[in-house]
Order: structure tokens, then sequence, then C-alpha cells
């Protein structure tokens, strides 16, 4: 039995129908980076327009000179001159619009996808990978649309339009004052539905946003889903997505479809009442037959433009809606632009690779690393913290369960109210250069935030990280990422090959060391089952891989790039004995007059580090070697006696 749809939408991210709304201002830089091509369908449209504006004229020629019983046979080769080249003038502007049509969508995708990964990291913890992507993709494609539908294709036609109306004044004005009356009232009815068009846009690509999202979310994790028996319910759940577009894309199209009639109708009325007017004055003799004719062929070449008009406005109005959202990503700060704020602390003097100086910090809003909730897989170590927490405060209650995984009464007050939740408070310790130096501490304690913090993925809300002496806010960012190599926690693969993966940091890595790297890893096996060697493919996340394998290559990747400060988060958590000593000695090969920082669970991984970092509820407890915590910090002399495993 699937799920109600109504129970799993509390998954989603709160919708934000009223979104940022674009302006016609805003879309005019992506017209002008083609503006030569512009120019040329510009010059084209006029040749074309007056191919077109001549035809009527040569007509209403012909219809004088057979009144007369006179020879028009070089005007009929003339008309059929100008009717081939309008036709061929139409063709050459519609392949050139297509074409730059595309190039404005390229244009976009290639500046919302540099923007989007130049994005502070806080703006992925609360936005959804599926709706990003289908920003780059649904959403910059309905940009084509205001060139081949839109705009430009419209150049030509307000051309026409206007000369078309300039003749028809000359040829009769009261005819044209009623054909002008007709046509103004359509338009205003075409643009009052624009604004809601505009609207309704906005919210289906919303949608589309949502259903790929939910798509995303459930590729992404299909094993779990098969092993969870849970495909209908996700199934399920994605139909209701696609329902909420569908639903959507029907009140566009009721909208749009308005459009259609509103142009049939002042046609049909101006058409008739022409005929009618026009025949009574011809009738009078106010005008003659040849006028009349050429007057109603003017009117008919200016439904053309008068269509385009119509269509640009829908078109334009739906683009309008998507570049909304496309520039709310575009006009967010990057990490570069949001150091500009920032206030360095003066540099001192300092023999230590890293510091940190009284350092506080909190994840704002929930899409942050304080409000996940713990793994299945760390129960059991989070059962042994508590215990030695208790132990060590002389609370031998049977408690700890009931708090196992529940965020404090303060920290739910601050997410709701969404003020920082509080991980990190006051910190301070140092990491002597070419030390080794373990973070200790139960889950939720800091240590990856530590990690974060060093890698500027976030800056402290208080204090100062120093790197070498100086505030790490005064670095550049590329630089500083330069000097450090960063294995997470979870040992991200990347879809690609073994190179791909392994040169990521390090680009112009030969074959040779590549190899040499990921037999120092003992991923020869890896390697060599495979005749493609380093250009064998790891599949979507490393999927082709084991997940020490993964860990394996993560930490491969970065011993390739050789920087003089390592972090290490938990990188041993999914080896066995065996690779885990040969892990151990690729690193102590690789650590020599380096630096390392590392986050681990297990005893083997902790005891023969320089300096060992207690951390508990983002505080330091104790510093010092493996004796010395054991005999003067109870908390970790219980997490030893444990072996500090999960």
């Amino acid at each position: 039995m699937s799920d109600n749809p109504t129970s799993r939408r509390s998954r989603r991210a709160p919708s934000r129908d009223d979104g940022p709304r674009a302006t016609f201002g805003q879309l005019l830089p992506y017209l002008f980076t083609h503006k030569t091509v512009l120019i040329v369908v510009t010059v084209l449209s006029i040749v074309g327009a007056a191919a077109s504006l001549a035809q009527p004229l040569l007509v209403s020629q012909v219809i004088t000179l057979v009144s007369a019983g006179e020879q028009f046979g070089s005007l009929v080769w003339l008309l059929a001159v100008l009717v081939v080249a309008a036709a061929l003038i139409g063709g050459f502007q519609h392949y050139l619009l297509q074409r730059t049509g595309t190039g404005i969508v390229l244009d976009a995708r290639r500046s919302l996808v540099r923007r989007m990964l130049h994005l502070p990291i806080r703006e992925f913890d609360t936005r959804r990978t599926g709706d990003l992507v289908s920003r780059v993709g649904s959403d910059t494609t309905m940009l084509y649309a205001v060139m081949t539908q839109g705009l430009a294709d419209a150049v030509g036609g307000v051309l026409i339009f206007v000369g078309a109306l300039i003749a028809m004044f000359v040829l009769d004005a009261v005819l044209l004052g009623i054909t002008v009356g007709v046509i103004a009232l359509s338009l205003v009815l075409v643009v009052a539905l624009s604004a809601r068009i505009r609207v309704v846009s906005q919210k289906q690509q919303r949608k589309v946003g949502d259903l790929a999202a939910s798509v995303e979310r459930a590729v992404s994790a299909i094993r779990t889903v098969r092993a969870a028996n849970a495909t209908d319910r996700e199934a399920d759940a994605i139909d209701e997505e696609a329902r909420g577009a569908w639903r959507m894309g029907i009140r566009l199209a009721k909208i749009s479809a308005l459009v259609v009639p509103v142009a049939g109708i002042a046609l049909q009325v101006t058409f008739l009442t022409i005929i009618g007017v026009g025949g009574f004055r011809v009738a009078t003799g106010d005008i003659t037959l040849a006028t009349l004719v050429s007057f109603i062929l003017f009117l008919f070449l200016i439904v053309g433009p008068l269509g385009q008009a119509f269509g640009a406005i829908t078109s334009v109005s739906q683009a309008l809606g998507a570049l909304g959202r496309i520039q709310e990503i575009i006009d967010l700060p990057s990490e570069g632009e949001a150091d500009a704020a920032a206030t360095p602390a003066a540099p001192v003097e300092s023999d230590d690779a890293i510091a940190f100086e009284a350092v506080s910090f909190g994840y704002a809003e929930a899409g942050g690393l304080a409000s996940r909730r713990p793994s299945a897989s760390s129960t059991t170590k989070d059962l042994l913290v508590e215990r030695a927490r208790a132990e060590s405060e002389g609370d031998f209650s049977p408690s700890p369960r009931r708090q196992r995984g529940r965020p404090s009464r303060a920290s739910g007050e601050a997410a709701r109210e969404g003020l920082p939740a509080a991980v990190l408070h006051d910190i301070s310790f140092t990491v002597p250069r070419g030390n080794r130096t373990a973070l200790v501490g139960p889950s939720g304690a800091g240590k990856s935030t530590i990690f974060a913090l060093i890698e500027r993925f976030y800056d402290p809300d208080a204090g100062v990280v120093r790197l070498g002496g100086v505030d790490i806010r005064a670095l550049d960012r590329a630089e500083l990422r330069a000097q450090l190599g960063y294995v997470e926690q979870d040992a991200p693969v990347l879809a690609g090959t073994l190179r791909d993966n392994l040169t990521l940091a390090s680009p112009d890595a030969t074959d040779e060391q590549c190899v040499d790297v990921l037999h120092a890893v003992n991923l020869r096996e890896v390697l060599e089952r495979n005749p493609l060697g380093l250009d064998a493919p790891v599949g979507e996340d490393g999927v082709m891989l084991s997940g020490g394998e993964r860990q394996r290559l993560a930490i491969a990747r970065a011993l390739l790039a050789a920087p003089p400060i390592l972090l290490l988060d938990e990188s041993t958590s999914s080896l066995d004995g065996l690779n885990e000593q040969l892990l151990r000695k690729a690193i102590d090969a690789v650590a020599e007059n380096r630096t390392l920082l590392v986050i681990a669970h297990r005893l083997s991984t902790v005891i023969d580090s320089d300096r060992i970092v207690v951390l508990d509820h983002g505080r330091v407890i104790g510093v010092g070697t493996h004796s010395e915590l054991v005999a003067s910090t109870p908390l970790y002399a219980s997490l030893a006696q444990h072996q500090l495993l999960a």
C-alpha cells in the first residue's frame, strides 16, 4: 500500500511560489550578446517587409490595368519574384533565429552553472539538487522560445505591421480606424492575460524543479529503496509531483489558449466589418474596387505580425517566469564575493600549521549539518559515548537512550526560529607543523565541522582559524585549498573513470604517478581487473567499487596531490584490518614532513598521533598524548577502553 501523497510532501522543501520575478531588462543582456546576428536579422526583416508590403500595391496596379484593358505581364513576373524573395528571406531569417536561440540557452546555462558551482556551501545545505539541475535544464530551455517565437521573430512583423497601417491609412482612413479599434481592444485583453501567464509559468517551472528533485532523490538511493521494498511508495510520491507539474501546465495551457480565440475573433470581426463598410463605400463611389481589394490584402498581411505579437507576448511572459528562477541563483553572492564582507584578524608569528582561537560556529537553518540525524551505523557508538559521559560525570542513570539522536530544547527552538544551531563553543587548539594530530569525540561533537571551517566551506561566527599564523579569511580560497588535502567521511567518488577521480586535484599527474598511488593504497586489483586500466569506469557514485575501494580511491586522490596538510575524516572506517595496515603505511610514507589532522574512531589510528584533541558537545575537553589523556580525561579513557569503535 502506498503512502498518502499528502504525508509525503513533508519531505520537500517549502514551496516558494512567490519567488523572484525577472524583468524584461534582465532579459536584454542575453539578447545583446548576439547583437551582430540580431542586426543581420533586422536588416533581413526590413528587406523582407519591403518585399511583402510591395505585393498588395502590385496587385492593386494589376487590377487597375485589367480594368483599363492594358498589358500587365511584367507586373506579374515582378510579383512572383517578390513572393519567392520574401519566402527565401524568411527561411534564412528563421535559421538565424533558431541558431541565436540555441546560443542564448548555451550562454544562460554556462553562466548559471558557473555561478552555481561557486555558491557558498550554505546554499547547497538548503536547496535540493534536483531543483538546481532543473534550473539548468528546463528553465534555461524556456529562453529558446524568446528567439524562435518571441522578440526577434516579431521584428519583421512589426515592420510589416507598421508599413501596412501606413499604406492602409493612405488607401482609406475610415477603414483603418475600424481596423485599429478592434486590434487595440484585442491587444488590451492579451496584455492582461500575459501577466497571469508569467505567474503561472513560474509556478509550473517550480513544480518541474520539485519533480526533478524527487526523481534525483529516488534514483540516487535506488538500492536502498529496493532493499526497503519502497519502490512503489517512491513511485507514488514522484507521480504526485508529476501530477502537480501537469496540473500547473494545464492551468498555463488554459490561460494561453485564450490568446488564440482573441486573435481569431479580432480578425473575423475586422474582416466582416471591412467587407461590409468597404462594400458600401465602393457602392457610393468613395473608393474604388482596387482600393478595397488592396486594403483587404494589407489586412491579411497584418494577420501574421499580429499573431506574432500575441505569440511574443505569451512566450516572453513564460520566459520571464523561468528567467526569474535563473536570476535567483545568478544574483546570489559567490564564495569570492562573500569574502568582501570578511574582516580578517592580523597575522601572528607562529610555527603551527593550523590554529583555532576561541572559535564558535552554528549552522543557520535546518539544512545544515547540525540538523542531520545520526545514521543507523552510529547508534551503538552513541550509546557507548553516552554511557562513558555518564560515568565520567558520575551519572549512572539508565536514561541515555532517551536522549539519543534528539536535539536539545535550545537547539530545537533555534531551528524553529531560523537561528544558528550551535555546534562549536569557544574552542581553541593548535596543530603543530609536521605533526600528526587526531580529533576524537562522540558523534555530533563537531569534528567534521572543524574540517569544514578549515576548508572555508563556512566561516566561524566568532573567533579565528589560522593557517601558518594567517587568518584563513585573508587567504584566497583557491590558494588555501591548494595547501589542503581533504578526504571526506563518505569517501565520495565521482562518476567517470579511475583517472578522472585521481586527477581531480592533480590534472597534470602522469599515468605512472596515478598507478603508483593506486598501488600504495592497495588498489592494484581494481586497476588490473579491467583491461581499460586507468580508463576503467567506476559508475555513478562509484557503484562499481566496494565501500573500502571507494574510500581508498578518495585517499589516493589526496595522496596524489601531495599537499602540505592532509585532513582525513575517518579515512579507515570502511577498511578491514589488512587494508587499514597497508593504508596506514601509505599515509605514513606520504606524511613525512607534512601535517596530518585526522578524525578517527579506531584506537589503532589514534594511538600513534603526536597530539590528540578530545571534543564533546562542541567543546575541547582534553589535549595531549594517548597516555596523558587516559589519565586525565575520563571520557577519552572510556572511549579508549571500547577501542573507539562504533
